[in-house]
């Protein structure tokens, strides 16, 4: 069966305490679960990640960003990959960051709640399984907000096969 990719972007916000943005879902795909802000590329429009990126955060925290405050992370595919909703979707995500450090206070909204979350607690969430076990590491070694004092800020690239939901292919592409 031909699977087409549903291309989106994910985008990781600290505040100046170091707390990550995330919203608890309540749509789907992952509904009642943690994920970063972001959103799919309108792309009857041939609108870029990046334009993408900057949309999304206009749209989910009202806060207009340019292309400077704003930094390509990585990307990940998934094959595969299963939601909620028992339907198969190959996914292709650009990763981005912001590059400063935004504050403002959680809110609701029609996605889900937004909530700042000191990263340490970030696993003792409900989080996609592939971003537990792959994504939200990579997100640790390459934030250049994470990790201001030493080596982040590289680029990944990551291919998840998802065929099988509880044994992942993950190949690491840089």
């Amino acid at each position: 069966m031909n699977i087409p990719y549903k291309i989106a972007v994910l985008i990781y916000i600290f505040n100046d305490a170091g707390q990550l943005l995330l919203l608890h879902r309540k749509k789907f795909p992952n509904k009642d679960l943690y994920s970063p802000i972001g959103g799919k590329l309108e792309q009857d429009l041939g609108e870029s990640p990046y334009a993408c990126a900057l949309r999304e955060i206009r749209e989910e925290i009202q806060i207009d960003l340019t292309l400077a405050d704003i930094r390509l992370m990585g990307i990940v595919s998934e094959r595969s990959y299963a939601s909620q909703t028992s339907t198969e979707s190959h996914w292709l995500m650009f990763c981005f960051e912001v590059t400063k450090p935004l504050n403002f206070p959680p809110r609701e909204f029609d996605e889900g709640q937004l909530e700042w979350v000191a990263p340490t607690l970030i696993e003792t969430l409900d989080i996609p399984k592939t971003d537990r076990e792959v994504i939200w590491p990579l997100v640790q070694k390459h934030s250049t907000m994470l990790r201001r004092d030493d080596d982040g800020g590289e680029f990944f690239s990551v291919h998840i096969d998802c065929t099988d939901a509880n044994h992942f292919l993950i190949t690491h592409e840089t």
